[in-house]
């Protein structure tokens, strides 16, 4: 299957093209040693000194006509090293035949980024390429570094089809320029839309984005639109959208979120004086469910500060909190944990009578009023006129966004690269960019189950013997155990015959196991 896909892409020749060989001694070309670690992270993701062993387990030498040996470290390394020379190069290339090959529309794509942790000091990295950083890691390992990765997949399909790889501590805010330019390239003279989160959204960004002739539709943070603004819209007076989200699929209406929309403008500010200011179409989007959360979640807040401080105000003047200092701190951390900070009012002195530390507390009714009337709200900008789009049109586009948050959790799952360690920065920014070329291999393996699945969409048998609808992973496992019998006393290697479940996934991806290679 995965040979099937390598050579509809036309990788290894692309790859071969932008990186020839400079050894004459080399049994294979950097294309080959590159589509056979895609197929490792397809398959069975091991580290690089392991891929030998891996090629023997999985017949690459029969399906590939690749020795194992030749698949040590050193050569894996080296390949990698190549492919990190002409990146941009080869992804581009790569995607743009993918695009061709399978037909893939580009009018959207849904941009994100997300952080790996690497083991190791790097203290010698070189600066031109993704360098391990200190950062904000989404895993939580602080006690490693980071790099990150930015991948832009398709609407149709949710297909992968550029990545990019950036320091550890690259702001994300400032990375999107590099993407619209690769994404032009894509699209053609096409007015593409750019979907992202909140880090798409600044001054520099969108005004690039607009001037690029390309849309964009972001969440603004609330920061940039504020509580008043998103409490000024009364939900009972927005328009209803007819979607709902997977979850609430199989739903009655009444027992489904409820979505709203409803117009307006915000005007972003340049970071220099002398910046034009650049007014923008923004869609409040309401959800029912959500205001409901919200409210859940800030009455369980205030009950828990409130108990807290019920406890700190009995202990005032112990040796615990003997005075204002201890006191403003206790309060602090309650304020921190809590998460009251917005609502909770405090003053702490001293009793000039009996020389003890004295608090006084309580809840702004004002401040919660406004938090009330602003739960479920959130704004969308965009730069699409209501031609273009209407309220309900930009608020779908954004909701396309999990696609992008599939693929993250492909790339540290089944694509195993969290987290990693090679010999230096260089290897790290190529194998990014191998994980994100079996991403791409990964999406379209279950963008193409899934356009001949038939009317109910799913496989029968394909989740727990029960029906499902494909995905990347669910397709992969079900082929996982394919048997090869090598060639034997002038036998020819074969192929036993495959289940019916392994049959039907092979009858979707238009893949003949029994064809040589």
């Amino acid at each position: 299957m995965i040979r099937s896909l390598l050579a509809r892409i036309d990788l290894v020749a692309i790859i071969d093209r932008l990186c020839p060989i400079q050894e004459n001694k080399a049994r294979y070309t950097h294309g080959q040693v590159i589509a056979m670690l895609i197929a490792n992270r397809l398959t069975s993701p091991t580290p690089l000194i392991r891929v030998e062993q891996w090629a023997r387990r999985w017949a690459v030498k029969e399906i590939f006509g690749i020795e194992p040996d030749a698949l040590n470290d050193d050569r894996c390394g080296r390949a990698l090293e190549a492919l990190a020379e002409q990146a941009d190069a080869i992804v581009g290339s790569i995607g743009a035949a993918a695009v061709t090959a399978f037909g893939i529309e580009t009018l959207r794509f849904h941009w994100d980024m997300t952080s790996m942790s690497v083991y190791g000091a790097y203290d010698q990295a070189d600066p031109a390429y993704a360098t391990p950083k200190p950062g904000h890691p989404k895993d939580h390992r602080f006690d490693l570094k980071q790099v990150q990765v930015g991948v832009a997949t398709s609407a149709d399909g949710a297909v992968a089809l550029l990545t990019r790889a950036y320091d550890g501590g690259a702001a994300e805010i400032s990375q999107v320029e590099g993407a619209l330019r690769a994404l032009r390239e894509l699209a053609g003279e096409r007015r593409f839309l750019m979907v992202g989160d909140s880090k798409l959204v600044s001054y520099t960004n969108l005004r690039a984005i607009d001037a690029a002739g390309a849309t964009f539709v972001a969440p603004a943070s609330r920061t940039l639109v504020g509580l008043a603004e998103l409490a000024a819209h009364d939900p009972t007076t927005a328009t209803i959208v007819d979607w709902a989200a997977q979850r609430d699929q199989d739903k009655l209406f009444h027992e489904r979120d409820v979505h709203r929309v409803v117009e307006g403008t915000t005007t972003l500010r340049g970071p220099k004086a002398a910046d034009p200011p650049f007014p923008v179409r923004t869609v409040f989007s309401h959800s029912a469910r959500r205001a409901e959360t919200s409210a859940t979640t800030r009455t369980k807040q205030i009950d828990k500060a409130r108990a807290a401080l019920v406890v700190l105000h009995r202990n005032l003047g112990t040796r615990y909190y003997p005075d204002e200092a201890a006191v403003r701190a206790r309060v602090e951390k309650i304020t921190a944990e809590c998460r009251v900070g917005a609502w909770l009012r405090t003053h702490v002195d001293t009793d000039p009578d009996a020389g003890r530390p004295h608090l006084t507390w309580f809840f702004d009714p004002d401040a919660l009023d406004l938090a009330k009337k602003a739960d479920g709200w959130f704004a969308l900008l965009t730069n699409q006129s209501i031609e273009e789009k209407d309220a309900a049109g930009v608020f779908l586009d954004y909701k396309g966004q999990e696609a992008s948050e599939r693929r993250y959790s492909a790339f540290k799952g089944p694509l195993a690269v969290d987290p990693l360690y090679v010999e230096n920065n260089q290897r790290i920014h190529g194998l990014l960019h191998v994980v994100g070329l079996a991403l791409l291999l990964f999406s379209l393996i279950e963008r193409q189950a899934r356009q001949t699945a038939g009317p109910s969409g799913k496989v029968p048998g394909l989740y727990a013997g029960r029906p499902a609808r494909p995905t990347g992973r669910l397709l992969l496992e079900a082929l996982a155990d394919l048997r090869l019998v090598p060639a034997r006393d002038g036998q020819p290697a074969y192929i036993p015959r495959p289940t019916p479940l392994q049959q039907r996934v092979l009858d979707l991806l238009g893949v003949d196991p029994t064809r040589p290679p």
